[in-house]
């Protein structure tokens, strides 16, 4: 399968009509299998990809999804006989880590990987609150593995569309684990206070020096051309702070007034998530000394201007 072609803009890629392979087990290549969960959105695309790691014996399960019934009995479906070594945690928003707890419940395996992070907010996502009930056991540091019958699945520290978000990099097959860093089908969303647009840029340079052979994305299809699609990410990432310049050096602007000039079409829906992204790269030039903010007596938004 190609890497899948997307615009890199929030939304602009439509979820494929349906059947999806909600709660089937897929195997795309002999160490990993995956399992669709039943939480399709605009911004999960057809749902949450759970990741099976290993044939027999003890596996690892990665990103177990939101805690809902029928996604966990396709998890214990796919998981047999084995026995769970690790249930691996990229990061703690709603869409990915609620069911670690009731699946541990279940099988006493330990939950390892990103560190806990809970914030008041975390904007305008309907899968993004992130998850009071993420209790890890262990929380894995920049390039400490987990190991079992045939694998080795060593954590990539990749902040950026949240501060405690991991990839997971298979030893053997050349594979890595990407959560919502890199994605198959739209780029991340990076939310301010926690999402941090320097952290992600840093955090994509970091992969593209990689040498991965395949991600798996928690949403969307598998990328087959990983160097390619972050070099372009990076770019995109470009022409978006170039845009604000530009736009700014024609006068001062509020977000809100940003936003409908750079996201031509948008789904008014996603029209906060976009808001939101925008801030994230008004923050980083504001630390590099590109931009600054103020407000005008009587106003409550914040207006951005160039230097």
């Amino acid at each position: 399968m190609d890497t899948p072609r997307f615009t890199h803009h929030i939304g602009r890629m439509a979820i494929p009509p349906k059947p999806w392979p909600t709660g089937l087990i897929e195997q795309p290549e002999p160490l990993v299998r995956r399992v669709l969960a039943p939480n399709p959105s605009p911004y999960t695309y057809t749902g949450t990809q759970t990741y099976l790691v290993g044939n027999a014996g003890t596996i690892a399960v990665i990103d177990p999804g939101p805690d809902d019934a029928s996604h966990l009995a396709a998890l214990e479906a796919a998981i047999g006989d084995a026995t769970i070594g690790a249930i691996m945690c990229t990061h703690t928003h709603r869409d990915h880590s609620p069911a670690a707890k009731p699946l541990a419940q279940r099988t006493g395996a330990p939950i390892v990987g990103c560190a806990p992070l809970v914030l008041p907010d975390s904007g305008p996502r309907a899968d993004a609150p992130f998850d009071r009930t993420y209790e890890p056991d262990r929380v894995l540091e920049d390039g400490e593995s987990m190991t079992g019958p045939g694998w080795t699945l060593t954590a990539i520290a990749t902040p950026g569309h949240t501060s405690n978000h991991l990839c997971f990099a298979l030893e053997e097959s050349g594979a890595l684990f990407t959560g919502d860093h890199v994605m198959g089908w739209s780029t991340s969303v990076i939310v301010p206070p926690d999402g941090d647009m320097s952290d992600y840029m840093a955090s994509l340079a970091k992969l593209y020096d990689r040498e991965d052979r395949i991600y798996y994305s928690a949403h969307g299809a598998p990328i087959e051309n990983p160097r390619q699609l972050v070099r372009g990410m990076m770019g995109h990432r470009r022409q978006r702070e170039n845009q604000i310049i530009r736009l700014l050096g024609e006068g001062p602007s509020t977000i809100e007034e940003l936003v409908p000039q750079m996201y031509k079409g948008l789904d008014p829906a996603l029209t906060g998530a976009a808001g939101m992204s925008v801030k994230a790269h008004l923050i980083d030039l504001e630390r590099r000394g590109v931009v600054v903010r103020y407000s005008e007596k009587g106003q409550g938004d914040e207006i951005w201007k160039t230097i």
